[in-house]
């Protein structure tokens, strides 16, 4: 997730803006009303379901692999193209996701991006814990198991670790170098910091970055940022106008090489990863 928090249903002063305004989101029509609640309630329901589903069968792979999951990634992966569906978003893959330990970089438009890139391939993403208290998103945060990071230098050493045991079970963690969304037209300038995380002692030696691009195509006639959620966008004018939307837009993920973290550094480690998200947009 980004770096933001939520304030008074809007994005705090960290959110990106952009040399625009962002676009102002109008209140649904009669159809509209309709489209929210026949999605809203389908999506829901879906996610609900997936919640259920989940917990007996994550403790079943307690028991029977450990800390791996090979069977709750797959139903999440469900769960959040299922909602797709139902949303009415398409979207395609492009490139295979990786296989050995390893973790997930990707360029960051919204809230979307958790359905879209769940869809794509398995992943548990990594945000700040203030996220599980957001309504609506705290729901699809328990179902993909999101890794909350705590910003208390205390803590740091512990978190570590925790990220390493889970990259080691085979966890894909996902991250977003930006530190915060965008209108989902662009990538900006990734962090390098994050990276140091990648060269720690306790990570598996072969591991290895797959970079991740997320390019969303409004649908026809509407603002080319329809899809991204940024500046001081309240979560709920954004929700409700696009679960209006009568005909969506879709959006392509596109994966890329992995790239060995062995020989590297965090700089090198963050400018090969850039540009090969940056590249992703390029193709089009």
């Amino acid at each position: 997730m980004s770096e933001t928090t939520p304030e008074a249903g809007t994005r705090s002063s960290h959110a990106w803006h952009g040399e625009m305004p962002a676009p102002e989101h109008a209140r649904p029509g009669p159809l509209g009303w309709v489209l929210v609640g026949t999605r809203g309630l389908g999506i829901i329901s879906v996610l609900l379901t997936g919640v259920v589903l989940i917990l007996p069968l994550r403790g079943a792979e307690r028991l029977l692999t450990g800390p791996r999951r090979p069977l709750s990634g797959r139903l999440v992966q469900g769960v959040c193209r299922a909602s797709l569906w139902i949303m009415g978003l398409k979207w395609k893959r492009e490139g295979r996701a990786m296989r050995g330990p390893g973790a997930v970089v990707a360029n960051h438009a919204g809230w979307l991006d958790i359905l879209v890139m769940n869809a794509a391939m398995p992943v548990f993403f990594v945000s700040k814990a203030e996220v599980a208290g957001w309504p609506g998103i705290n729901i699809l945060t328990r179902v993909t198991d999101t890794h909350f990071v705590t910003r208390d230098p205390k803590l740091a050493r512990a978190q570590a670790e925790e990220f390493a045991a889970r990259t080691r079970a085979g966890h894909r963690l996902l991250f977003f170098p930006e530190g915060t969304s965008t209108d989902g037209l662009r990538v900006l300038p990734f962090k390098a910091t994050l990276f140091q995380g990648f060269l720690a002692p306790e990570m598996p030696d072969d591991l290895a970055i797959q970079p991740m691009t997320a390019i969303y195509q409004a649908p026809s006639g509407r603002d080319p940022r329809f899809y991204g959620w940024f500046a001081n966008m309240g979560l709920g004018p954004h929700l409700l106008s696009i679960l209006a939307q009568p005909r969506q837009g879709r959006v392509t993920v596109r994966l890329h090489d992995p790239i060995p973290v062995a020989g590297e550094t965090r700089k090198t480690l963050c400018a090969k990863a850039e540009t090969a998200v940056r590249g992703g947009f390029l193709r089009d």
